[in-house]
């Protein structure tokens, strides 16, 4: 599957799509499909290492879904 990538922090620009292996699910799980999904300020933020929050690189970033 396709992903979002924030490799380095950086303004928009710098994040990259690339082939990732898909998700598989658990038990008791399960997998959804995302078309698409909404970008907040916060996740703008995030990229750039200007939030409270900095998860661990590589990170796709958004935190609608």
């Amino acid at each position: 599957m396709k992903a979002v990538l924030c490799k380095e922090y950086g303004p928009p620009e710098s994040l990259v799509i690339e082939d990732i292996a898909s998700p598989t699910a658990g038990r008791g799980q399960v997998v959804v499909s995302v078309k698409a999904c909404g970008v907040n300020f916060p996740d703008t933020l995030i990229i750039q290492g200007k939030y409270q929050f900095k998860p661990a690189m590589p990170f796709s970033p958004g935190s609608e879904v």
